[in-house]
């Protein structure tokens, strides 16, 4: 079954997340979807993921980046003996979770932070100078890089 959102607005508008567009069409309706999140374009080439840990402390969620994969897992801390909580009704959701992010390439995580139940995670675009593209003068020895001050001399 098809995902009944229309990613087409935002792939127009974003750099670096095709393979998150497409792992998000493939995902069906079955796919988890425990923490909510949103993932939020701040510049060309920065984003920031935020998802929702209410009820998690700093130490109950670990983040880890490989590469093309960000890797988000919460799991609440055993309670200590003699806290024992006596609830009537649970109704704030503290399961075990994990959420998984395709990165583009050359995406990397820059920083990440938790404040008020939001967890924010800095995303930025660093593309080596190699793989930048150059432009190539005829009869020059040396490229240069499109788009330069170098251009104009």
């Amino acid at each position: 079954m098809r995902n009944a959102f229309d990613w087409t607005p935002y792939r127009r508008s974003t750099v670096g997340f095709d393979r998150l567009f497409e792992f998000l069409e493939n995902s069906g309706s079955g796919a988890e979807n425990y923490p909510p999140f949103d993932i939020e374009q701040l510049s060309d080439d920065q984003f920031r993921i935020t998802i929702a840990v209410a009820g998690f402390k700093q130490d109950e969620i670990d983040i880890t980046a490989q590469q093309n994969l960000l890797l988000v897992s919460g799991r609440k801390a055993a309670p200590k003996d003699g806290t024992e909580r006596n609830l009537l009704y649970s109704g704030i959701a503290t399961r075990a979770f994990e959420r998984r992010f395709q990165l583009a390439d050359f995406v990397r995580v820059q920083h990440a932070d938790l404040a008020d139940g939001l967890l924010s995670i800095d995303l930025v675009r660093e593309v080596p100078e190699a793989m930048k593209p150059h432009k190539i003068a005829i009869g020059a020895a040396t490229p240069t890089l499109v788009g330069t001050d170098r251009d104009a001399a």
